[in-house]
């Protein structure tokens, strides 16, 4: 395949062009849904959070969530005429795996978003501030990655207030965005919660990788640009050497049809 460069993938970072994909998921992290469509021109930050100074590996302080007024309350893809998609990464597992693709994305000049499990973050506190040093984005997947649509509402809340918590120990912020556990989209309590625990939207996804699955490296690259176009949010995992080995050939891919992979952040900016 024939693509840009990362020098040329940087300079459109820069410039503020970018994709993102994402599709419903199936039995690891999510189900099915139905699609909703943001509107391209978000505002408004919320306000930001205290830093923890002397929490044990502690990040420079992350960015808090923002408000897209004009976005639904579940976001599952980006403008679609703007040339950008979003990687979205369900954050857990070997830290080894998840280093080597960030890594990776950043040889390419790409930026990626990680919605971090917190009992991972427990385990590996110094993953918060390697995926923020590499200018990615960072937010909540709960915190025990358990099927939180079919909770109670009280362990509904734990589950989103306790890694949210754990992002604020971390890095000052309880991160930039919301992504329900073994779901593709929130349930209505679910997103309540999730509102009010700071996070205005929930980030779902278009395209799913189904990389949970390990079908092989290049299963996991056809998949992925089978769906993806212009302003889709893709679901993938950390911890998966599929999706490792799959990662430069859709950059490359990615590239040559002129998409930029960028944070979820600048996809919606």
């Amino acid at each position: 395949m024939v693509g840009v460069t990362p020098t040329d993938r940087r300079t459109a970072l820069r410039t503020g062009t970018g994709l993102l994909t994402s599709a419903a998921f199936a039995v690891g992290c999510a189900t099915t849904g139905a699609v909703a469509h943001p509107a391209p021109t978000p505002t408004s930050t919320s306000p930001p959070t205290r830093s923890s100074p002397s929490a044990p590996g502690n990040a420079r302080t992350a960015p808090g969530p923002r408000r897209y007024p004009r976005a639904a309350a579940q976001i599952t893809h980006g403008p679609r005429t703007r040339p950008r998609v979003a990687l979205t990464f369900h954050g857990q597992g070997d830290p080894a795996l998840a280093r080597a693709l960030l890594d990776e994305a950043e040889r390419h000049g790409a930026r990626v978003t990680v919605l971090a499990v917190g009992t991972w973050l427990d385990e590996h506190p110094g993953m918060a501030g390697r995926i923020l040093d590499g200018g990615h984005d960072l937010g909540n997947h709960t915190h025990r990655h358990l099927g939180i649509n079919a909770m109670p509402e009280a362990a509904a809340r734990a589950e989103i207030s306790a890694c949210a918590h754990r992002l604020e120990q971390l890095t000052g912020s309880i991160g930039t965005w919301f992504r329900p556990s073994r779901a593709a989209r929130a349930s209505p309590l679910v997103t309540r919660l999730a509102r009010e625990a700071g996070y205005p939207h929930v980030l779902s996804y278009d395209v799913d990788s189904l990389d949970f699955t390990s079908p092989g490296a290049d299963t996991v690259t056809r998949t992925v640009l089978a769906a993806v176009r212009s302003g889709s949010v893709v679901s993938l995992h950390l911890g998966y050497p599929d999706t490792v080995a799959a990662l430069p050939a859709v950059l490359e891919e990615l590239d040559r049809r002129g998409l930029h992979a960028v944070t979820t952040t600048e996809l919606l900016s």
